[in-house]
């Protein structure tokens, strides 16, 4: 009998686990889709290009993750890899240490106010920033109550739709839901909703200090 339970029981764990890692459904786009991507800093495009070439991997929504290797990884971890392969190796790993790290080293541009993108707020939103979110699901408590971090990667040329990149289980790219290390349209979150936007900055030491 214990023979037995040891295959059901691997199938129960097999089962669960597939349950928690979705199919990647990702979305990517080209450089060339960016409004002013050539108008960046060198290292902001090449970091935009690292980002894209991730989307390319059909990598699914992994938690705690931070390895491609893994077949995915979590919306920090996706974070975290990009930053360190890029050589920025003070990079936290998870995504309220990330909010932290931007406001201690560089600066975090609160949102408070702003019910739209156009908010004066989001002025200095920049390609290669990284945008914080809280709220989108219950953690311990926190030095800063961030729960989620993705990079901006401008606006489409076509559309003018702001373009965000990292994981997700559940964000949409051009009214389709997508799952996984993606590019996904950059939106304000619904008013009722829990989830707000916490919070923007840009990546300590990506480029030179003034």
């Amino acid at each position: 009998m214990k023979w037995l339970l040891i295959p059901i029981l691997m199938t129960c764990v097999l089962s669960a686990e597939e349950e928690i890692r979705k199919p990647a459904k990702v979305s990517s786009v080209a450089e060339t889709d960016l409004a002013d991507f050539e108008k960046q800093p060198e290292p902001v495009m090449k970091l935009i290009r690292a980002a894209i070439a991730l989307t390319k991997l059909e990598l699914t929504y992994t938690f705690a993750s931070s390895e491609p290797k893994k077949g995915g990884m979590d919306c920090s971890g996706t974070i975290y890899y990009l930053l360190t392969k890029q050589g920025i190796q003070d990079t936290p790993r998870q995504s309220d240490e990330m909010g932290e790290w931007v406001r201690d080293k560089a600066t975090l541009h609160r949102i408070e106010k702003a019910d739209a993108l156009t908010h004066a707020e989001f002025a200095m939103l920049k390609p290669g920033d990284l945008i914080f979110w809280t709220g989108t699901y219950d953690s311990s408590p926190r030095k800063l109550p961030i729960t989620h971090v993705m990079m901006y990667l401008g606006k489409h040329q076509k559309t003018g739709q702001g373009v965000i990149f990292g994981a997700s289980d559940g964000r949409s790219y051009s009214g389709q839901k997508r799952t996984g290390v993606s590019v996904f349209d950059f939106k304000m979150p619904k008013a009722e909703g829990k989830a707000k936007i916490y919070g923007y900055g840009s990546i300590p030491g990506l480029l030179p200090k003034k």
